[in-house]
């Protein structure tokens, strides 16, 4: 399996608040929810994103509350990973249940060879996912750079599947 996607590079502590503001979350529609998402840090993230697009971010990504809508808005628009220096902790439990593939960098500085808009690759994902790295090539500079992913069987069949739903839908 392989992910093709465009970078949309980001700071440190971008928290729940700011990827679906808590204004927006007197509606449960999808639709409405995704045009604001990032709508306060990035006005035009929602009319540049497409599928299988890459959000890469500094450290403490997903900080703030527990909210599930900051994964499931970013896996409406079609974003397939995560990549960060870290995560908040529920934050990646959230992003698995989406579907969306929560990575972080082997080597934290590798953040900084990153830049918006740069078209990324990452190869042998479902392979990676069981040995722990997975290699990002980012096609635009050419520059490789792996990242770390350790993952419970659990949520490797979940991402596998595409998110919590859809696994819950095969294991019946």
């Amino acid at each position: 399996m392989k992910f093709n996607g465009t970078v949309f590079r980001y700071g440190r502590d971008i928290d729940t608040d700011v990827i679906i503001p808590a204004r927006y979350l007197n509606t449960s529609d999808p639709a409405e929810l995704a045009k604001h998402c990032l709508e306060d840090l990035d006005t035009t993230f929602v009319e540049r994103v497409k599928p299988g697009d890459i959000i890469v971010a500094d450290e403490n990504f997903g900080c703030g509350s527990s909210r599930e809508h900051a994964a499931l808005v970013p896996m409406y628009l079609g974003v397939r990973a995560v990549i960060t220096k870290s995560f908040a902790r529920i934050h990646v439990a959230n992003l698995i249940n989406a579907g969306i593939m929560p990575l972080t960098f082997k080597n934290p500085d590798d953040y900084d060879k990153l830049n918006q808009s740069d078209k990324l690759t990452l190869t042998n994902v479902f392979a990676g996912m069981d040995s722990g790295e997975i290699m990002l090539k980012d096609e635009t500079t050419g520059d490789e750079i792996p990242l770390v992913c350790s993952f419970t069987e659990r949520q490797k069949a979940i991402l596998k599947a595409g998110g919590l739903l859809e696994y819950t839908k095969k294991e019946g």
